[in-house]
């Protein structure tokens, strides 16, 4: 009980100050829209995925738009690391008797769930590009993202943690976070793409959750591997070791002391 209450409290606070927010919940939903559609109606005359007959590169683009609300979502919910260490409630949570496991436990579930639902909301917007959903894949759809959600709140726990300010923060985003996606398979396949960027994709962890959330979208595994998406066990592999690595580092910079504890 003792690390189940602080979780809970910590993930629902996340929860609450979301919902309360009413600009934040309208960007949130219309930022990957505008993403979707700018980039979708923009690119679909001259980009064409190999093999594709159906609604093409709207269709193409969506898991990574999917993957593209994760990491926003996880950006933006623990850029409040930062705002609650200056806002002095951080402080208040450090010097309680809860153990650091459970306040990033409390900060990532939170965020997990956010992105999530997030998610879930635009994945109606499927069948719009020719992607027909059924409570199979909506269900595999969901697992999917899950440890995707995970890992990159628990990438941007231990990456806000050790900030001091947002404009820093901002700075590592666009520099390391944005590209991530950008090279993920997400925009473009790896098929097809100069070796080096070819080679940059297959070292991106995040490729493997784009990969994860395609497979999860058509349950159909020998039809995508012939596109040069990984293979199911691969990607959902390389996600658990990215969640399960991420975690570990976000536990790692909770346990150390920064400076700005003790303002």
């Amino acid at each position: 009980m003792s690390l189940v209450l602080p979780v809970y409290s910590l993930a629902r606070r996340e929860l609450v100050r979301f919902l309360r927010q009413r600009n934040r919940v309208v960007g949130a939903f219309l930022t990957p829209v505008i993403f979707w559609l700018l980039f979708g109606f923009g690119l679909s005359g001259s980009f064409r995925p190999e093999g594709d007959t159906g609604a093409g590169y709207m269709e193409f683009f969506f898991p990574g738009v999917l993957v593209m609300i994760l990491l926003f979502t996880a950006i933006f919910s623990t850029i409040s690391i930062i705002e609650d260490r200056k806002e002095g409630f951080l402080q208040s949570v450090l010097v309680a008797p809860v153990s650091r496991s459970a306040i990033v436990l409390g900060k990532v579930f939170g965020g997990t769930a956010l992105a999530v639902g997030q998610a879930a909301v635009f994945l109606m917007l499927a069948p719009t590009v020719g992607i027909h959903l059924n409570p199979l894949n909506v269900l595999a759809i969901l697992g999917a993202m899950l440890p995707v959600a995970f890992a990159l709140t628990a990438l941007g726990f231990a990456l806000a943690w050790v900030m001091d300010s947002t404009q820093g923060y901002h700075a590592i985003m666009n520099v390391f976070l944005f590209p991530m996606w950008l090279l993920s398979g997400a925009f473009f396949p790896a098929k097809g793409a100069p070796v080096v960027l070819e080679w940059v994709i297959k070292l991106n962890p995040l490729t493997y959750g784009v990969a994860l959330t395609r497979h999860a979208l058509y349950l159909d595994p020998e039809a995508l591997r012939e596109k040069g998406v990984p293979s199911v066990a691969c990607a959902l592999g390389a996600t658990l070791v990215f969640a399960a690595v991420t975690f570990l580092w976000a536990h790692k910079a909770a346990a150390k002391r920064t400076k700005g504890d003790l303002q």
